[in-house]
């Protein structure tokens, strides 16, 4: 058994995240995307530069 003072940061999280997952379960298993966001989807994955760096800073927290 590893100590807990063993782990990253990183490995904590996902460890952490794992076992919520194992006790809650998956919120999202068995939904299924709408098929406009699908498109939507996928005409962004074919044009990375249409995502703006900066606005993913600004909405998601980043720096």
């Amino acid at each position: 058994m590893r100590k807990l003072d063993a782990l990253s940061e990183e490995d904590l999280e996902l460890l952490i995240e794992r076992k919520v997952l194992e006790i809650i379960g998956d919120p999202d298993a068995g939904l299924e995307l709408r098929a406009e966001f699908k498109r939507r989807l996928e005409q962004r994955l074919k044009d990375p530069a249409s995502v703006d760096q900066a606005e993913v800073a600004r909405r998601f927290g980043g720096s």
